[in-house]
Order: C-alpha cells, then structure tokens, then sequence
C-alpha cells in the first residue's frame, strides 16, 4: 500500500531470498539450515537496498545480523510495525511457512519474540503502532514519516 501511494517498487526481501535459491524458504531451512538462509538473505538485502525507489518488507530475522542493521540504517529509513505479543502470537499459531515457528508452539513464538524486541526497536528511526489500525492508517503514518524525512 505504502509503496503504491509512493509511487515506488515493492520488494518483499523473503520472496527474493527464494529467487535466489530458486526454492522456497522452507525447503532452504530443511536442506541447508538458518545459517545458509541467513547468508541468502544478506545477500538478497544487498540487492534490494542496491537502488532507490524501493519500499521493503524484511523477515523477522534480519536484524539479528549487526551488518545487516547497519546496511538497512545507513541506505534507508527503517520503519517497525509494532504489534504486541498477544497479536503476534495470534497471528503466527499454525503458520506453516515460518521454519523458526511451524509447528513449535506458543512457547517459541514468546522467546522469539523477546529475544528480537531490542534488536527491532534499535534497528529502527521509527516506530509505528500497528496495533488495532486499519492498513490504511498504519499506511498514511508511514507517508507522513517518509514526506518528513531525511530520506525523501
């Protein structure tokens, strides 16, 4: 939505981790493990981030990678959707494409989730409550920041 109303291409950084592979990323997971996943997934972020005009949504584990953060903060503007706990556990229980969580449990989403919460927000210029907001919304606050900033 955000991309759209930019003007600009929108790249989902998981979809190009598959290009890259030529699978998908459950089956990267499977035959090779996270770290041969996390390697694609550098390497397809320094793709994505390569040009401008690009609107990009990152897997959940990126930000684990401190070159990974400092590559996102330097060449864009780094916006996390915040949703709580709750929601996020809500929304991942019986998720079958999700290695770290298919199949695992509450239990995994709610260390997961803990042990990214300080690298998201420090990953982050911006922070955008996406909690209890209509797309639209979340999606005219992100304008707003990108209209604002350094960056456009």
């Amino acid at each position: 939505m955000v991309a759209s109303f930019l003007g600009m291409r929108y790249v989902e950084l998981d979809k190009e981790v598959e290009k890259l592979a030529g699978t998908k990323i459950k089956d990267i997971f499977e035959k090779h493990g996270e770290f041969y996943f996390r390697e694609l997934e550098s390497k397809a972020l320094n793709r994505a981030l390569s040009g401008r005009g690009r609107v990009l949504s990152c897997g959940g584990g990126v930000i684990m990678n401190e070159e990974n953060v400092r590559i996102l903060r330097s060449r864009s503007l780094v916006i996390l959707l915040w949703i709580s706990l709750e929601t996020a556990i809500t929304r991942l229980q019986g998720c079958t494409d999700r290695p770290l969580v298919s199949g695992k449990g509450e239990e995994r989403i709610l260390r997961l989730y803990r042990q990214r919460e300080k690298f998201y927000i420090g990953a982050a210029h911006r922070v955008v409550k996406a909690e209890g907001r209509s797309p639209m919304e979340v999606a005219e606050e992100i304008i707003a920041i990108w209209k604002d900033s350094w960056w456009n």
